[in-house]
């Protein structure tokens, strides 16, 4: 049963609940409003620098967007998303609706379309930090000024910017709203901030579909293989760290940077988000753990883990690919998060698309490709001298079949899992320290001058394969769903 205004405006955390005439009315109220509070930061600010602002002169609060389902007999779909357990309502705070636009705009119609829902929009009751709203600002003042900041401004809350919701804590029976997603407005500016500091590009510039991997090879040749996309008019633009963008026809960027962030992060720009990011993510479960737990906030459609591993077969040689169907979770930072006895399964458009895109490239198929291709169990570990405890993890190696190991690959998995971002890996064998073949310069140059530049094709054509699953409303796996999921994606 429809409910009037008046009784949503009672039960929501908001103010000023208004009903939507339509999605992009509905988005443009929340733009609207996230803008105006910002502006209002803005002039606060200025007015606290002159010296001129008075304590406790107003707050300004996130949007608050609200989707009534008066019925949970929905249309028949076969998407893992759009859907909600129960008629109710169902909410959540809104940051940055113009990078989220599109994403909103989708979510929000397959609500309408499946449910007949309504939308309301208002002003919840979660402050603007003062830190999100405008970057760097305390650190343009004086000590003694950013030490009067607490008692003028807002600043995060990390109490109540969690995972709870992506991590399965329950709402509680009986609560009058459910959450309509997977992050809160504080979780995610949270993220878009770190991304900034990570990647050195502005979050508004990720791709749906992103690469992962652990060696500046790979990027040396995303960067010629982007350029050359962008000169032959294929996609838009080309960004690289410091916002650098190139565009055909355009006057070229400015130099470089001169020194790297930790994380750099490539966006090969394509139209409706639909192109590719690739990520350095470096060496190590830790670096894998934290740019994931930002990137899921820009709800990708597909993470791809491309880099190296240590084979562990003696029928393998370097070069060959490994294809991971399991994961031996040993890099331990999610353990706490998702305990290592939840199976991660493997996403079958993914493995299938993988698969694919390594025949494709090589030119192999049949008994041949599988000489070169190898399924199993991938082994992350944190630790990266494992070799010198071969005694202790011989035993494990064995009972678990596995075929491969790496620092990474099952850390992304795990996050993809907890996040909902369906997830894949194809490693390159570099080395096999069990059977004697130690990454050694001369051996890893060889190496890498023969196999990086395909790898990376692979994972680019793969890349490509799963766009047409995105669009077709078949990527994203109903597996990965939880037992009582947000609706959004």
């Amino acid at each position: 049963m429809k409910r009037t205004l008046a009784q949503i405006q009672k039960v929501v955390p908001a103010r000023n609940i208004q009903a939507m005439a339509s999605v992009e009315v509905a988005i443009d109220q929340m733009v609207a409003l996230y803008e105006r509070g910002l502006a209002t930061i803005e002039e606060r600010f200025r007015a606290f620098a002159a010296g001129t602002l008075q304590p406790g002169e107003g707050h300004v609060c996130y949007p608050y967007l609200c989707a009534e389902v008066a019925s949970n007999q929905s249309a028949r779909t076969g998407l893992s998303f759009g859907k909600v357990s129960a008629p109710g309502l169902y909410g959540t705070t809104i940051t940055a609706p113009k990078v989220f636009r599109r994403y909103l705009r989708e979510q929000l119609e397959l609500l309408i379309r499946n449910y007949g829902a309504n939308i309301y929009v208002g002003e919840s009751d979660v402050l603007i930090p003062l830190t999100f709203a405008i970057e760097r600002a305390v650190a343009q003042l004086s000590p003694a000024q950013r030490a009067l900041v607490p008692q003028y401004f807002d600043l995060p809350d990390l109490s109540a910017t969690h995972d709870d919701i992506a991590d399965g804590q329950l709402v509680p029976q009986g609560a009058p709203t459910r959450p309509l997603a997977l992050f809160s407005a504080e979780r995610i500016d949270w993220s878009l901030h770190r991304l900034r500091h990570y990647t050195a590009t502005d979050p508004a510039h990720f791709q749906d579909f992103v690469l992962f991997t652990n060696y500046q090879r790979y990027v040396d040749e995303f960067v010629v293989y982007g350029l050359d996309q962008v000169a032959q008019g294929r996609y838009r633009q080309f960004v690289e760290p410091g916002n650098r963008i190139t565009e055909k026809g355009k006057p070229a960027p400015p130099p470089p940077l001169a020194k790297l962030p930790q994380m750099p992060a490539y966006h090969l720009v394509g139209d409706q988000g639909e192109g590719i990011t690739l990520v350095n993510i470096g060496v190590g479960p830790s670096n894998a753990k934290t740019i994931t737990d930002h990137i899921a906030v820009l709800r990708s459609h597909v993470w791809l883990m491309i880099g190296h591993c240590g084979g562990l077969r003696g029928s393998q040689r370097m070069g060959d690919y490994v294809l991971a169907h399991a994961y031996l979770r040993d890099d331990k930072v999610l353990d706490r998060a998702l305990p290592v006895e939840i199976p991660l399964p493997t996403i079958a458009e993914v493995q299938l698309a993988l698969s694919k895109a390594v025949g494709e490239v090589t030119g192999r198929e049949g008994a041949d490709l599988k000489e070169r291709l190898r399924t199993g169990t991938v082994v992350t570990t944190d630790d990266r001298n494992w070799e010198l405890r071969y005694h202790d993890l011989a035993i494990r190696f064995n009972q678990s079949r596995a075929i491969g190991i790496d620092m990474e690959s099952a850390t992304i998995a795990a996050n993809g899992y907890r996040f909902r971002v369906p997830y894949g890996t194809l490693l390159c064998v570099s080395d096999r320290p069990l059977h004697g073949e130690i990454k050694l310069a001369g051996m890893a140059d060889a190496f890498y001058e023969e196999s990086v530049s395909q790898h990376l094709r692979i994972g680019i054509r793969a890349l490509e394969l799963l766009r047409a699953e995105a669009r077709a409303g078949t990527l994203h796996s109903r597996k990965l769903r939880s037992f009582a999921e947000p609706a959004f994606r």
